[in-house]
């Protein structure tokens, strides 16, 4: 009988360690190596930690092959379809969709607690208007912990709960707030008679005594339409394993930092362009490209090996099929365009590169399939929302993720403090 173990075999000395081989309930097995160490004094080394599982999770699975994404056991494109960025949050917190009932508390609590501490609200006037919303965003997140100091030591449910609600509450509003400031306009206060994303875009678009900014279809009304892709946005952000913010906020709550302190460490890695930036990237390309005529002459420079150019929104790092969260993106991005009468220069752009890229066997040979940032960066567009705050959405979208992910850490009794090793090469 085959033990589930496996046997490594020091060369240089013949010496050989057994360690178990452990088993998820979907994916790939992992090798236990924790004793390594120990057994033969060497470490391993893989940078980026791209071999490497440095934690068990029970929030969300990936299958990069086949293209699969789940959040608890469920279907990206399940929730996506047919259920609200609030009842994902649910399911993210408790392991489980809402009830009607539930849903109704859960969403009530949520408005009511989007309000912001009236001392942070004046944070804002100490940063001049020209500051990024991203670097306003972390800032204002990691002040909150001043106001909210006492989630140091929770050992209840309910108070990993009543945490992880302010969060997702209040990201939009500083978000809007950050937005609004870098403009000079004055803020919006949440309504509680709006629902999560409505409320938001109300935050963005409206102007003191109810008036609104006129929005994507020329009329001041926020269609429903808008909302529903937004809220959908959210959901396909709300979490992705362990990627490179959700790494940091790990590794920060392994210090026993404040959660919040935590999250504003996720939002300043979001924000690097290899991660949560990518979608602004796509759209400064596609105003580079300029016009459809221009796209065969860049797509000819992408395929050309001893030109720097690269076409932003293609391929994924996880994914070697088609991104399932594009997927449902494109159909959002066709639903938008004819509901709001849609049909810029961009969207042309876009179509026409996408057009091309999914049937040039170049793009296809090497996976080179359009990816989430591709449309969300189009879609967004469509929403008359600026780029500056492409990637403030999309930390409104991962709180959720990011604050279970910490819960999840936090209740793990074997959880240790992140300590990477190195190899040293210098004198």
């Amino acid at each position: 009988m085959k033990k589930n173990t496996m046997t490594l075999t020091n060369n240089m000395t013949g010496d050989s360690y057994e360690y178990k081989i452990l088993e998820g309930t979907r994916g790939s097995c992992v090798v236990d190596i924790r004793t390594f160490f120990a057994d033969s004094g060497m470490f391993t080394y893989d940078p980026g930690f791209t071999a490497t599982a440095a934690c068990e999770s029970t929030v969300t699975f990936i299958d990069g092959g086949k293209g699969e994404l789940r959040y608890r056991g469920i279907a990206i494109e399940e929730l996506a379809n047919n259920h609200t960025y609030l009842e994902t949050c649910f399911l993210l917190l408790n392991s489980r969709l809402p009830s009607e009932e539930e849903l109704y508390k859960f969403d009530l609590e949520i408005r009511h607690r989007a309000f912001l501490h009236e001392g942070l609200r004046h944070l804002f006037n100490a940063f001049p208007d020209n500051a990024h919303p991203m670097a306003t965003l972390s800032a204002a997140v990691t002040a909150l912990s001043t106001f909210y100091n006492d989630h140091l030591d929770m050992t209840h449910e309910e108070e990993f709960l009543e945490m992880a609600h302010r969060i997702i509450s209040k990201m939009p509003t500083i978000a809007a707030f950050a937005y609004r400031h870098s403009l000079g306009i004055p803020f919006i206060q949440p309504d509680i008679d709006l629902g999560f994303t409505k409320n938001f875009l109300t935050m963005m678009r409206a102007y003191p005594g109810g008036k609104m900014h006129l929005c994507a279809n020329g009329h001041e009304d926020i269609k429903d339409v808008e909302v529903r892709a937004l809220d959908t946005i959210f959901t396909l952000h709300a979490d992705h394993e362990q990627n490179a913010s959700t790494t940091v906020v790990r590794g920060v709550a392994s210090t026993g930092a404040h959660p919040y302190v935590a999250i504003s460490s996720g939002i300043s890695a979001l924000w690097g362009r290899a991660h949560g930036g990518a979608n602004e990237s796509v759209i400064a390309q596609l105003e580079y490209i300029g016009s459809v005529e221009n796209v065969e002459a860049f797509i000819k420079r992408a395929k050309d090996p001893d030109d720097d150019f690269r076409l932003m929104g293609f391929g994924h790092r996880v994914y070697k099929n088609f991104d399932p969260r594009a997927k449902i993106l494109k159909n959002l991005q066709d639903e938008l365009r004819e509901e709001l009468n849609l049909d810029t220069e961009l969207m042309a752009i876009a179509r026409k590169i996408e057009e091309i890229a999914l049937s040039d066997d170049y793009f296809i040979s090497r996976n080179l399939y359009p990816n989430i940032d591709f449309y969300t960066g189009i879609i967004l567009t469509a929403l008359q929302i600026p780029k500056s705050m492409f990637t403030p959405i999309f930390v409104i979208g991962r709180t959720v993720g990011w604050i279970t992910q910490w819960i999840e850490f936090k209740k793990d009794k074997t959880s240790k403090i992140a300590r990477p090793r190195q190899l040293y090469i210098g004198e």
